[in-house]
């Protein structure tokens, strides 16, 4: 594959031309399993290429050099793409490896072709990134969260997600019913603002957090909403 702009041969479909610096690919989907990584690169709505990372799962105390080994030659395709946008899919421990040694925010998608679904939810291009850390968009009057660590976890993993600007926690509602489960977190249905709530649950005590994203309209909250619920749910905490 040649550069679109410079017709610099590249060494790998959809990399970043570093002589005239310009990205051949605009966004990333990553389809992982234990052992083994599709990388599909995409420019616009079109395929550009695609490349495969491969492992072979160890076992003891070299399982976890391995794996954070996989997950390095993945993160380092992504930096030679220099993507706008990561889409990713599969395996939850390979991508909770990627999200650690990537720079790159993984919005999840989910059925049968993950390259389908990107293709699908491109229109979400258009809005507005949050380029802030996920503490520095925590804030709100109540400062009490329900389930400890685990609570502020749930927090700090919907807070992480580029398109949220703000997380509210809101007032503590003990009167539910009791639940020996742990503590669960779940994105409600977007609003007409493209806003969601983020529901802590921890054994009779319920809490209801707003979530401000940069959204404009119930349907692209709706993209963001399945996106925390994914994040959630590879976090263990949907």
């Amino acid at each position: 594959m040649d550069c679109r702009r410079c017709a610099e041969p590249l060494d790998r479909p959809g990399d970043y031309c570093l002589v005239c610096n310009t990205a051949n690919a605009d966004a990333v989907v990553i389809d992982a399993d234990r052992e083994r990584a599709t990388l599909t690169m995409l420019d616009e709505d079109a395929v550009v290429g695609s490349s495969v990372v491969r492992t072979t799962e160890e076992d003891g105390e070299n399982a976890i050099k391995e794996l954070r080994a996989f997950a390095g030659q993945i993160a380092d395709e992504l930096h030679r793409k220099r993507p706008e946008t990561v889409y990713a899919a599969g395996d939850r421990q390979v991508l909770r490896e990627i999200q650690g040694e990537s720079q790159y925010e993984l919005l999840r998608v989910t059925g049968d072709d993950p390259v389908e679904t990107a293709i699908d939810r491109r229109g979400e291009r258009s809005l507005d990134v949050v380029d802030a850390a996920p503490a520095e968009k925590i804030g709100g009057s109540h400062s009490t969260l329900i389930g400890g660590r685990e609570g502020m976890r749930a927090i700090r993993t919907v807070a992480g997600h580029p398109h949220v600007k703000k997380v509210i926690p809101g007032p503590i509602d003990a009167g539910g019913t009791g639940s020996q489960s742990g503590l669960r977190a779940k994105a409600t249905r977007a609003d007409a603002g493209g806003n969601v709530r983020l529901l802590l649950r921890d054994g009779s005590s319920v809490q209801e957090n707003r979530v401000v994203t940069t959204a404009r309209e119930a349907d692209a909250g709706e993209l963001i909403r399945e996106d925390l619920n994914a994040a959630l749910d590879e976090a263990d905490l949907y």
